[in-house]
């Protein structure tokens, strides 16, 4: 009877040391899983780091560009006023001389519709 009873002594023994391999490894496993899970979200925060980065280096040259749109249309603008003002100086005076010219040189004539009767 001894020996059975040794025999299920290492069984059990045997039973509760893989049952304590098997909780270790399942331990191990989560550890692992946890670090993974760590690194795939460090590597994910740099990846929108760098994304947002780039996006706001984009933003800032496309709004660069815009600002140096503006201001040359700007600039072409007041080009622009400031020769229409200078043609008109210019000109000033030959048209005030036409329009006078018009209002004064009066040759009355009868419209060609009109009928005697």
């Amino acid at each position: 009877m001894a020996s059975k009873s040794e025999g299920i002594q290492q069984l059990l023994q045997a039973e509760k040391k893989a049952s304590e391999l098997v909780n270790d490894a399942k331990k191990r496993k989560t550890r692992r899983l946890k670090q993974a899970k760590e690194e795939a979200q460090s590597e994910i925060e740099k990846f929108k780091v760098q994304r947002e980065q780039e996006f706001q280096a984009k933003v800032k040259e496309s709004s660069g560009s815009k600002d140096d749109f503006a201001i040359k249309i700007k600039d072409q603008t007041h080009q622009k006023i400031n020769d229409q003002n200078r043609l008109a100086a210019a000109n000033k005076n030959k048209v005030i001389d036409r329009v006078l010219s018009l209002l004064y040189d009066i040759k009355p004539e009868l419209h060609e519709n009109y009928r005697i009767n």
